[in-house]
């Protein structure tokens, strides 16, 4: 892992979280599995829904990594971690507290989401994607479920074949919101 990652995410040091932006992109794109990795790992930590720095350290670190597989055109090398990290956010609290602000795991989502859903016209991204992204359609974060709506609607357009296994959970997740 390229060396301030390894500080950023080792050290939890937000001062130094900005930095990532300096480095180019080619520069820590053999890093970023690993540093979705560490994500992992920090996003599941017991403390996590609580520490305002760590969520910061990730929401930044995040933020960098899908810059640089959107730049870099590296998703399918990524696709696996990413849709890991996607994965362990269903295992945590994904609906809004009272007053409409998403829980840091749903942050995490909605990043990790839109950073691999705009992929929807590569196969081998999309087929690790769908079976976990209809799992959201029903965690009751309904701006999530409204995203992930969309997205699915255009991976149904470039590869239907992807989405006929999960019919009816889309189909149980439209009813209900209706």
């Amino acid at each position: 892992m390229h060396h301030l990652f390894r500080l950023v995410l080792g050290q939890k040091d937000l001062s130094r979280a900005g930095d990532l932006f300096s480095l180019d992109d080619s520069e820590i794109e053999d890093s970023l599995t690993e540093a979705l990795e560490q994500i992992k790992l920090i996003s599941s930590s017991s403390d996590y829904q609580t520490n305002n720095n760590d969520q910061a350290v990730v929401e930044i670190c995040i933020t960098r990594i899908t810059t640089a597989i959107r730049e870099t055109e590296s998703i399918e090398k990524h696709a696996k971690a990413l849709v890991g990290l996607w994965d362990s956010c269903l295992e945590h609290n994904l609906r809004p507290s009272g007053k409409d602000e998403d829980t840091p795991h749903a942050k995490i989502a909605s990043d990790i989401m839109s950073c691999i859903l705009q992929n929807y016209d590569r196969p081998p991204v999309m087929a690790l994607a769908i079976p976990i992204a209809v799992k959201f359609l029903h965690r009751g974060n309904k701006e999530l479920c409204r995203n992930m709506s969309n997205y699915l609607s255009l991976a149904a357009i470039t590869k239907a074949d992807l989405l006929a296994d999960h019919t009816e959970v889309i189909v149980k997740s439209i009813i209900q919101v209706w």
